[in-house]
């Protein structure tokens, strides 16, 4: 299916489709906030550093109102680039796949239903002192997940937590991935070394050297990662006892898939990582160096192409802006697999160039 690459383990990939092919998924959303994002420079998730613990609640708005709440317009970045809540609400549509929301710690809550994991926003990791109560977070998140898995035949998980790329970058080192430049970035232009600098003051301030929690990844997210990891983490475990279950994002599933491993590698033969074509062709990431150190988990990707886009905005992907997030790889794999094809990356583009020309329209208004 040319819709879909396969950019690591093909065989194991054709496999994961397969058993999904004309199935019904349920898309679930995990979101969260952290301070971290709040870091000048971090994070294109917002006009400025102040406002994106609105990101991920308008982000759910859109997608299941087609309209936020929280804030007067639509997510954008600096640029004014829409956020990919708008191609995971187009995908989703399309397909007829059900979508809820689950809250790991917000500051702002979303004007739409959610499930509450009982979660506090994250703080910054250069404090070294990131998340509390991550363990109860990833408990709740794991009946949550097993429950999920007895309706449905399998789960797509996506996530919006501002920030996200550096919090994994935090994890992956704290759990022994050499992961330094190969995080991706809401950016063009990838600051790997700002977020390598955060990284390093956080593990400096919690004492922790390249590797030391290994085996302990919930210390790893309680010192340097964001309050998403434990809901996204326990989800995924709850669930893929049952059912196979796509990782709907980019680097940061990588994180994910670490703290997986650790805890439950019993069920890894269930999961897949579905991404976006601007993730597996970023020059300045490597996720799939990323999940080689991890797991021999396949990673596909959605064959989307923005760059013969009416709009600027939709086309700033293809130069490298968001590339990913609300889990819209995943959404639209998740899409193409239930049609049994008949759904196509072509119709997805022409309807989201729809929704976008629509969206801007109801700004100006």
């Amino acid at each position: 299916m040319d819709e879909i690459v396969f950019a690591y383990d093909k065989e194991k990939g054709e496999a994961f489709l397969k058993r999904l092919l004309g199935r019904k998924p349920l898309f679930t959303c995990v979101i969260g906030t952290t301070e971290t994002a709040k870091i000048p420079g971090i994070s294109a998730a917002g006009k400025n550093p102040e406002i994106t613990h609105y990101t991920p609640p308008a982000d759910v708005e859109l997608l299941l109102l087609g309209r936020c709440e929280c804030i007067p317009s639509v997510p954008v970045t600096p640029e004014g680039i829409p956020t990919p809540a708008l191609i995971t609400r187009v995908a989703l549509k399309l397909a007829e796949i059900p979508a809820i929301v689950v809250s790991g710690g917000l500051k702002v809550r979303p004007q739409v239903p959610f499930i509450e994991l009982g979660g506090s926003p994250g703080k910054d990791i250069r404090t070294g002192n990131a998340v509390d109560n991550a363990g109860k977070v990833m408990e709740k998140a794991i009946i949550v997940g097993e429950n999920l898995a007895k309706t449905v035949d399998y789960l797509v998980v996506g996530e919006s937590v501002p920030g996200g790329t550096t919090t994994a970058l935090g994890v992956l080192l704290a759990m022994g991935v050499a992961a330094e430049g190969k995080v991706s970035s809401s950016m063009p232009s990838n600051p790997h070394k700002l977020k390598i600098e955060t990284v390093k003051a956080g593990l400096e301030a919690s004492n922790i050297k390249f590797g030391a929690l290994a085996n302990n990844p919930l210390k790893a997210i309680s010192c340097v990662g964001d309050p998403v990891m434990p809901a996204f983490a326990g989800l995924v475990m709850g669930a893929a006892g049952e059912v196979p279950v796509l990782m709907a994002g980019g680097t940061q599933m990588s994180a994910i898939l670490a703290i997986i491993k650790a805890l439950k590698p019993e069920v890894l033969d269930n999961l897949a990582i579905g991404t976006t074509r601007w993730i597996i062709s970023d020059k300045k990431a490597d996720i799939v160096s990323l999940v080689k150190q991890i797991a021999p988990v396949p990673v596909l990707a959605v064959n989307l192409d923005f760059s013969s886009s009416k709009f600027e905005g939709l086309k700033a992907y293809e130069a490298g802006a968001v590339k990913e997030g609300v889990g819209a790889g995943g959404a639209c794999i998740a899409a193409i697999l239930k049609s049994m094809g008949a759904i196509s990356t072509g119709e997805i583009f022409v309807e989201i160039e729809k929704a976008y020309s629509q969206l801007i329209h109801s700004d100006l208004r």
